[in-house]
């Protein structure tokens, strides 16, 4: 480490935000632009460069975080590009979306503020760009194998761009009209500019990736004619098949799935749509679902102009410090977070439908805590003006005399996600077996019972991070290139497939 003493002289600066007032009115990235890069030197000061870095170990991708810190530090930013870029093939991704288990994991975080690796790493990818520290890396020669990956998103793409570089024929296979996945039509502009995957794209399609977009396998192609064209197959459609909310009245007009209200803002973000047809514009917005895609419904419904929003979260209201008896260092700890989203709803011009809310304390933000849904009622054109909710133990059960009525045009739910979906024939038609948690089954390598067809992400592991479906993706290329060489490949493994986050 450059300073030995920067973890005691140094306090904790995160890259900072906008200003509400002025980010709610735009969907660029919530950051102020330009302000990291002054900031990170400092911070990657801070890396204790400890005996045992746990960071490595809550984090799936292995980054070897102490050693691009000190070349921080000492601003060697190509060098450390290179130490990132080793485990990591969209680390301007993960600087962005990822929650960051490596910083729950940080050794400095026994008892002060963690590093800000994310921040760092952000850093590093971004001036890693813009001094063309990544130039397209294509293979020297090819295997003469082909293989076929079905599905853009995290998983997907890594799994493409580690077997095109070891010099197989990688064609990906995309429902959607551009590449991305999820991270496309699934996270707001405001998160992640699509100007980064966009150049990560064409990288790979520099180094000989290809790309059919527009092609949903079991449907436009046959799933079992493609196995047969190509030497192996990787399923990485993700896990999209969306929990649903049995709850009387979830029939009525204006109650929406988060999947399809999100891509629609994305699609006006990219200039397909003027306006979303299911536009928070001037309506009262209510979110069932307390995790990140909640949050990412709630900073969208104050862009579109959103007369209020609530967010229900069937959990209580996390306590601000780790508990050490339930979730000890270096867990990943359930402590209250104020995302940018909830930031907005709170002080923006929007004036939101929250107040204390079920649980006492909250102030101003636009989560109702430990609240269930009840039901709902309509009007009488058979649209949604009511939900009925009541506040619920630590056990989930209904507390007495909580019961309250939320007025509302437009529900959005945002409970998660199931497993991949069924209805477009993919894994019926590979013959492939799935799990009684309805995800893909896969060995011990990452293959299905199908030989030749191999599973990564969230479609055999479950709906989980994006720093977990990166590492997926790497992986399985390794798998894969072991079948098709038949000898032990070069590629790097991070993780197997019944691996788990290191959290309670």
């Amino acid at each position: 480490m450059a300073d030995p003493k920067g973890f005691l002289t140094t306090p904790r600066e995160e890259w900072p935000r906008r200003p509400v007032e002025e980010r709610v009115r735009d969907w660029n990235e919530v950051y102020v632009p330009g302000a990291l890069l002054p900031i990170v030197s400092a911070q990657a000061d801070r890396c204790m460069d400890c005996g045992v870095p746990f960071c490595h170990q809550a984090c799936p991708l292995g980054n070897l975080i102490p050693e691009w810190n000190e070349l921080v530090s000492r601003e060697d930013w190509r060098a450390a590009a290179e130490r990132l870029h080793a485990t990591n093939n969209f680390p301007e991704f993960t600087g962005r979306l990822c929650p960051a288990p490596c910083e729950a994991g940080c050794v400095l975080a026994i008892n002060q503020p963690a590093v800000t690796i994310k921040n760092v790493e952000c850093a590093i990818a971004d001036r890693a760009w813009e001094e063309d520290f990544t130039p397209p890396a294509p293979p020297e020669r090819l295997s003469g194998r082909t293989v076929a990956v079905i599905g853009s998103g995290p998983a997907g793409l890594a799994a493409a761009q580690q077997l095109t570089r070891a010099g197989h024929t990688v064609a990906v296979y995309e429902r959607d009209d551009r590449v991305g996945g999820l991270m496309r039509y699934g996270i707001p502009e405001f998160k992640m500019e699509k100007r980064h995957l966009e150049r990560r794209v064409e990288q790979m399609r520099a180094e000989g990736t290809k790309f059919r977009t527009s092609t949903t396998v079991g449907r436009d192609v046959d799933a079992a004619e493609l196995r047969a064209r190509y030497d192996a197959v990787v399923i990485a459609t993700g896990a999209t098949a969306w929990r649903e909310l049995a709850v009387p009245g979830r029939e009525l007009a204006g109650i929406h799935q988060a999947m399809e209200y999100l891509p629609l803002a994305n699609r006006v973000c990219e200039g397909d749509l003027e306006s979303s047809p299911l536009s928070a514009a001037g309506r009262h917005v209510v979110i069932v679902g307390g995790g990140d895609t909640g949050a990412d419904c709630l900073g969208t419904a104050v862009r579109e102009g959103a007369a209020s929003v609530t967010q229900l979260d069937i959990y209580g209201r996390p306590g601000d410090e780790r508990d050490e008896d339930a979730e000890p260092w270096p867990t990943y700890p359930r402590v209250y977070r104020m995302s940018a989203a909830h930031e907005e709803a709170g002080v923006s011009r929007m004036a939101p439908a929250v107040g204390a809310g079920v649980d006492a304390g909250v102030g101003a933000d636009a989560r109702l805590f430990a609240a269930s849904t009840v039901r709902f009622t309509g009007d009488g054109d058979g649209r949604v003006c009511a939900l009925h909710l009541v506040g619920v133990d630590a056990g989930r059960r209904p507390v007495p005399g909580t019961e309250r009525v939320l007025p509302v045009d437009l529900v959005l739910l945002a409970l998660g996600f199931s497993g991949p979906e069924r209805g477009d024939g993919l894994l019926a038609r590979l013959g492939v077996e799935v799990s009684p948690r309805g995800t893909v089954a896969r060995d011990a390598g990452f293959g299905t019972n199908v030989p030749g067809v191999f599973a990564a992400g969230d479609a055999a592991r479950g709906q989980s991070l994006i720093v977990w479906a990166i590492a997926e993706g790497r992986a399985v290329a390794a798998a894969v290139d072991r079948y098709l060489t038949g000898a032990a490949s070069r590629l790097p493994a991070p993780i197997g497939p019944y691996d788990r986050p290191m959290a309670v």
